[in-house]
């Protein structure tokens, strides 16, 4: 069971040097790409320096940018040699063998892909308020990789970490063209294909969240236009915390129209109410100050997310072509 590790990096020289030295000593990391998308904080001699020394370290250029090209592109280049593709972020904390772990959690369920739970963590105020809400329902609903309770199961869709190179190839790797939700979107081919998912809690990964309020709403901005080009390119229903966010927008215009009537203001004041009132309660199970405003970060991500879907949707109504990284076979599930 050989393992192509692979981390999308765009100026993470912050982060490379503890992850790096934390994956060369995995055993089952056999080689590790670094797909650069043009790095100018000193990454690229981060890794050249140590792929110098160590043969399992290799810096590939990715001009595409985006991380669903990288990725694509490191499988191309070395996945003909490998059994296992695992993909690696370069922001996030990892457990100790994380890829040892996730390679025996595939052989004792049978699995050909391997998702793992993701708990935000914190280092300001704000990425502490960010952190209690994305650890929380309200935050990011009922996701079963979102939460610190996350059980073993086989599951539609997870955070993104192991999966067999076959059938990674045979579904056609990360679509291009979805430059956020490309994981979400990969997860619904798989399941297509009878390509079994499994969430595994014993690789339970950190994340570091936005560390501003305007990240933060950037960054689920993009999530929600990300999760409209899915619904458009494969159909389907979005699930209820999904569909909530989409009232957000509305009921916070409604309190800009109120000089028209002041009725139109009840559903956002309500709304900013019930979330700082959530927040607290959220902030005192979590035990953290900052996390008492949980709410504030909250509000952002659901107006961020509901404004990216509906702005995708008016901007792209037929939809947007597919771009795969490889060609596709559809005449038979992915074996």
């Amino acid at each position: 069971m050989s393992a192509l590790v692979v981390i999308p990096c765009l100026n993470e020289a912050a982060h490379l040097p503890r992850l790096l030295e934390a994956l060369l000593a995995d055993p089952k990391a056999d080689k590790i790409v670094v797909a650069d998308g043009g790095s100018n904080d000193g990454s690229r001699s981060i890794v050249s320096e140590l792929a110098a020394a160590n043969d399992r370290v290799v810096l590939l250029d990715n001009p595409d940018r985006i991380q669903s090209a990288g990725v694509n592109r490191a499988v191309a280049t070395f996945g003909d040699h490998f059994d296992w593709l695992v993909r690696i972020d370069a922001h996030s904390f990892y457990p100790e063998n994380y890829v040892s772990t996730l390679l025996n959690a595939a052989e004792k369920h049978k699995a050909r892909s391997v998702v793992v739970p993701m708990v935000t963590r914190a280092q300001g105020c704000f990425q502490h308020a960010v952190a209690a809400a994305q650890n929380n329902v309200i935050g990011t609903g009922a996701a079963a990789h979102r939460h610190t309770h996350a059980e073993g199961m086989f599951v539609e869709h997870g955070h993104h970490a192991l999966m067999e190179i076959a059938a990674f190839k045979r579904v056609g790797g990360y679509c291009e063209a979805m430059h956020c939700n490309e994981d979400a979107e990969l997860d619904f081919r798989l399941g297509q294909a009878d390509v079994a998912i499994w969430l595994e809690p014993a690789a339970t990964i950190g994340y570091l969240p936005r560390s501003t309020p305007s990240a933060l709403w950037r960054q689920y901005l993009r999530y929600g236009q990300g999760r409209a080009r899915n619904v458009r390119r494969h159909g389907g229903r979005l699930r209820l915390r999904q569909m909530l966010p989409l009232f957000v927008p509305f009921a916070l215009l409604g309190i800009l129209l109120a000089p028209l009537s002041p009725l139109l203001a009840l559903p956002g004041l309500a709304y900013i109410a019930a979330m700082f009132v959530l927040g607290i309660l959220v902030g005192m199970t979590a035990n953290s100050l900052c996390g008492l405003l949980c709410g504030i970060p909250a509000m952002i991500m659901h107006a961020a997310w509901g404004a990216g879907f509906l702005q995708e949707i008016i901007r792209h109504p037929r939809g947007v072509p597919s771009r795969f990284g490889f060609s596709t076979d559809t005449s038979s599930p992915a074996s």
